[in-house]
């Protein structure tokens, strides 16, 4: 069984020129690069009914997660080691077939060492190129390609690449969206902004999704009990809680027996925050001087002094 998904949004010029994209075939995803399968939890939570058709994922770590997450039961496997017929795209009259290929951000974030994604520098991030290699190799391209990364992605230092890239696509008969989204704008209390790419193969129309009004903040996400082990006892972490509370930032009244406040966890200008920036899996990473970094959740009991 199969549901139809369209694409919607405000006219343009494009839609008198080409048809809206429409998928009314069964899906088929392949994720390349998948990490824990964010991709597929999307479409997941979509409500979209697709096949877990191919994962390639490099971290054993992240593959374990993917598993445990989808209930499959995927091995890890390098992308330079893999060949187009691995992916094993048939039938493309009877499958839709979407690939997703968030290629590392390590070389072209500013929190890394800006490398690059060159053909044939050898970065993380040059990795991109193994995509071209695998759909230089197949026989049957996929008819959905969907590329999420850092917005340097297409910044001055990286824009020469990724027309490149662009162009390759063109010339395989795919028609490129691209856009910068963030997160805040789409639901999820995070200042978090993407560079999406949506490659459709043959001239069709796309729209990106229009922003939802966010009606979440930092605090709607946290659990009811937390276990001490996540709990922050560093000297740096307590002097910082201790100048919120004497400037007056965190609330002091007794009005209930707990009180939770999201805060920005940085040195230089901390304060309530409801949005967060980053959310790193190091919980503690934020207590620094990096003013996009930062988030915390202080809680005072309402029997403290």
């Amino acid at each position: 069984m199969f549901k139809d998904y369209e694409c919607e949004g405000n006219m343009t010029i494009f839609d008198y020129l080409y048809p809206t994209f429409k998928i009314d075939k069964p899906i088929r995803l392949i994720e390349l690069f998948a990490g824990v399968g964010s991709q597929a939890m999307a479409l997941r939570d979509l409500g979209a009914e697709f096949e877990h058709y191919r994962v390639v994922e490099f971290d054993k770590h992240a593959i374990a997660s993917y598993n445990a997450i989808h209930g499959t039961d995927f091995p890890t496997m390098d992308i330079t080691q893999i060949f187009g017929s691995d992916l094993a795209i048939t039938d493309t009259d009877k499958y839709c077939y979407i690939l997703t290929y968030s290629f590392p951000c390590q070389d072209l974030s500013i929190a890394g060492k800006m490398q690059g994604m060159t053909k044939g520098s050898d970065t993380r991030s040059g990795l991109l190129w193994e995509v071209e290699r695998l759909l230089k190799e197949v026989k049957e391209l996929p008819q959905v390609l969907l590329m999420e990364n850092v917005p340097q992605v297409i910044s001055d230092a990286n824009i020469s690449d990724f027309h490149k890239w662009q162009k390759f696509l063109e010339d395989k008969g795919y028609t490129n969206y691209v856009d910068v989204l963030n997160a805040k704008d789409y639901g999820v209390a995070q200042n978090r902004e993407r560079c999406f790419m949506v490659s459709l193969l043959g001239q069709w129309n796309y729209k990106f999704p229009q922003p939802v009004p966010l009606t979440k903040t930092m605090a709607d996400y946290l659990e009811d009990e937390v276990d001490e082990k996540y709990y922050i006892n560093s000297e740096k972490a307590k002097k910082l809680i201790d100048e919120l509370i004497t400037s007056g930032k965190i609330p002091t009244d007794r009005q209930t027996d707990r009180q939770r406040t999201c805060v920005d966890g940085t040195i230089n200008n901390p304060g309530p925050r409801e949005i967060a920036n980053c959310i790193k899996a190091r919980y503690d990473a934020g207590i620094s001087n990096l003013r996009s970094e930062g988030n915390m959740v202080v809680e005072r009991d309402g029997n403290e002094s």
